[in-house]
């Protein structure tokens, strides 16, 4: 009861017990317009209209403008509006403004279907958050085996190889690296703590459905740990998707790879689908004799068994999900041979050893004669348990978690306002070990939160939240986030956006790279309870702009934005020094700042441009002075092209694009107190990558792509210090600003019933 003396938490137990009741059992009004067509094809509103429920006597008229209300009725969810002349209409009425109806005239000689594709990278003019939905066809157009490589052709979100050894992918966006990102699959958290470095990969590109890409802090109702943005993956879903589904890859560098998904209807409401995914990658490539491997040996097995209910009448829908994943990864020296090497100065070499099993459930119930109003509790439990080891380096952690969310939806006379209020619960337990040393803990959080959405279905809306979290570690603390957008006029939308994020930093999770190299890792504590270090607090402001307009016939997209992060204190990771690595909290300023302009463009039919410059401008003040961020170009570029032939009546089409990927110079950490020969340059050079692919539907069943990555052949001089000597004083895999990984090239095929 101790939280309830908080002021907030009794903001929030009168919000849930006294504001969300009395919405639900407020008199509903049900409202709208009836126009007809002139005949010039302008809408115009219609007098004298009936509008009735269907099984009732009692009719409302509409006036000289069209409208009218009508009380809302619990028996029936159907209206019937009618007019002499017109063919009578009768809609299911789901929200309390249901906007213009349409009438028909009864005798209709000609019927003209317009069909406009919806594109598989989408930014909406009404969304309030600034979001950006990227559909399974945008993923078709590179091989995009798992969800790190799903952002090839996307420019919202950079992706980097973190070190030259693992070959991990991370991504970034607004300058900040993935653990300011919140990760979710379908609203509840996933990639965090243990799996941050590796997590990307052990979610199969051929299980997502789409991806919802948010810049700035996001909405409250996930937790008080985005500071950057938010990236949730919907997975395919057993009653919606194809009844069999197989995928086959491989390339030049003897990687293979198997996804297959089939889905079982037991009932109209009830499906199951069984996803597996494997993939293998068994080539000894060193193709700069450095006599260390230009990417891991791999292996992975992948199982998901998801069930989901639907039920739509009654109001019910449920999703169960069972994962389990088995990855290994060795890497190292070409000669290093894990029985005979492990932990031994023979051969350098590194082992990964994960497996992972993933149980969640979401239960959510509409009310049917209250549409607008709903319920639901999403669950989820996960073990990770990493066995590692880098050169001599040990690094094992484990990590239980549990995570509950409890969400109320409703409105406030009508759906222009809309509230979302509940309350969240996690537990992590970190098993975790450095060199034998123990650091395990454990970590609870409870949470409540409180949304207030505001729509005038003309030109302004906004959301505005907050939650406050007590965390047994970094203690009390309130998160508001506010986001706003408003239409300057015809399809043009301004966006503004603020808002705090907290986390507590997983330093050796996080950084698992820094283990591949001969630094000494130092932590520097301060009064902190997680490492002796404080926890990271920062405010993220943002302001985007979207046009959308015809050019020569053509829908042209053209939007802005500029996001500033101002971080309130951070753990920083200070590699200046080259024989060792601090973690420390921030002591002066740390601030991220980002400009993003797009251009996306139908040059002709079904050939679409999209084109993206990126400026960062990024400061840190570390121990030896404000430094501008590491392996972070200023300037980035990006152009996708990507044409299709039309699609004949049995399916078959060509596909083909094209991505070009410029960065700029990127500072490189300090290694001059190296000797001469294992020192780099103060910058990197600039350089471009490109990729393409070419894929051929040979009919609506099957379809074969080949394409090519980095096919221009870049890769960096010295990608690895000290390769000659890697157990000596020199030895450092990290300071990777290109690829080390040449021209790739790839076959694949996939088959759907």
């Amino acid at each position: 009861m101790h939280l309830l003396k908080n002021p907030f938490n009794k903001l929030i137990l009168f919000a849930i017990l006294f504001i969300i009741p009395l919405a639900a059992t407020s008199q509903i009004t049900i409202s709208g317009t009836v126009v007809v067509n002139d005949g010039s094809g302008t809408a115009v509103a219609q007098f004298g209209v009936h509008v009735y429920w269907q099984d009732s006597t009692a009719v409302v008229l509409t006036n000289k403008e069209g409208n009218f209300k009508i009380p809302f009725n619990n028996n029936t969810k159907k209206l019937v509006v009618s007019h002499p002349g017109y063919q009578t209409d009768t809609l299911d009425v789901n929200r309390p403004n249901i906007g213009k109806i349409l009438l028909q005239k009864e005798i209709n000689l000609e019927e003209v279907v317009v069909k406009n594709n919806i594109k598989p990278l989408q930014k909406s003019l009404f969304e309030v958050q600034n979001v950006v939905t990227v559909d399974s066809r945008e993923m078709l157009k590179a091989a995009c085996c798992n969800l790190s490589e799903s952002f090839e052709t996307n420019p919202t979100v950079d992706v980097n190889i973190s070190d030259a050894v693992s070959g991990a992918k991370q991504i970034q966006m607004l300058g900040l690296n993935s653990p300011y990102l919140l990760f979710t699959q379908e609203n509840i958290p996933s990639i965090r703590g243990a799996s941050q470095i590796y997590g990307l990969s052990f979610i199969p590109g051929s299980w997502i459905e789409s991806i919802q890409i948010t810049k700035g802090s996001g909405g409250v109702q996930n937790g008080y740990e985005s500071i950057s943005g938010q990236i949730n993956s919907e997975l395919v879903k057993p009653l919606s998707d194809k009844l069999l589904f197989l995928n086959i890859y491989s390339n030049n560098y003897e990687r293979y790879e198997f996804n297959g998904r089939f889905n079982k209807k037991i009932s109209e409401n009830l499906g199951t689908g069984i996803y597996v995914h494997g993939n293998l990658r068994n080539g000894t490539i060193d193709n700069n004799n450095d006599s260390f491997l230009d990417t891991p040996l791999a292996e992975q097995i992948n199982l998901m068994n998801r069930w989901q209910y639907m039920d739509s009448e009654k109001g019910w829908v449920s999703f169960l999900t069972l994962h389990y994943l088995k990855d290994k990864k060795n890497t190292g020296q070409v000669n290093f041979v894990p029985e005979r090497d492990k932990l031994t100065t023979n051969h350098w070499g590194s082992e990964v050893l994960t497996n992972r099993l993933d149980i969640s459930s979401k239960v959510g119930y509409v009310f049917p004669e209250l549409p607008y109003q709903s319920i639901g509790i999403q669950t989820s439990y996960n073990i990770h348990d990493q066995n590692s080891y880098y050169g001599l380096n040990q690094y094992n952690i484990k990590q239980n978690s549990f995570y509950t969310n409890l969400i109320f939806n409703s409105i406030i006379n009508n759906t222009q306002n809309k509230i979302k209020a509940g309350i969240n619960y996690s537990n992590d337990y970190y098993d975790e070990q450095v060199n034998g040393q123990d650091l395990g803990r454990n970590d609870n959080t409870i949470g409540s939160f409180f949304e207030y959405s505001y729509d005038s279905l003309e030109r302004l809306s906004l959301v505005a939240g907050i939650r406050m979290d007590h965390h047994n570690k970094l203690g009390n603390f309130i998160t508001p986030r506010f986001h706003i957008r408003y239409s300057l006029w015809d399809k043009a939308s301004l966006r503004g956006s603020f808002g705090k994020g907290v986390k507590g930093a997983n330093i050796f999770a996080e950084n698992q790279q820094f283990f591949a190299s001969s630094r000494s890792l130092e932590i520097i504590e301060n009064s902190g309870k997680i490492y002796g270090l404080n926890p990271e607090v920062a405010w993220n402001f943002g302001i985007s702009f979207i046009q959308k307009l015809y050019l020569w016939n053509r829908v042209l997209d053209f939007s802005a934005d500029f996001y500033s992060t101002q971080f309130q204190d951070q753990v920083l990771i200070d590699w200046e020094d080259p024989r060792k690595i601090s973690f420390y909290n921030l002591d002066g300023k740390s601030y991220s700042n980002s400009l993003q302009i797009d251009l996306n463009y139908e040059l002709v039919q079904n050939f679409d441009l999209r084109a993206t410059y990126k400026y960062y401008d990024i400061k840190v003040d570390y121990r030896s002075g404000s430094l501008t961020k590491p392996l972070q170009p200023q300037h980035r570029f990006f152009t996708n092209l990507s044409y299709e032939t039309l699609r004949k009546s049995n399916g078959s089409q060509w596909r083909f694009d094209y991505t070009l990927h410029w960065q700029g110079e990127q500072r490189l950490p300090n290694t001059a107190l190296n000797p001469s020969e294992y020192q780099l340059a103060s910058f990197s050079p600039s350089y471009g990558l490109m990729n393409t692919q070419v894929t051929r539907v040979f009919s609506k069943k099957f379809e074969v792509y080949i394409g090519g990555e980095n096919i221009a052949n870049y890769t960096q001089e010295m990608a690895i210090l000290g390769s000659d000597d890697p157990f000596g004083p020199y030895f450092d895999s990290t300071i990777l600003y290109a690829p080390v990984l040449g021209s790739t090239y790839y076959v694949g095929l996939r088959y759907k019933l």
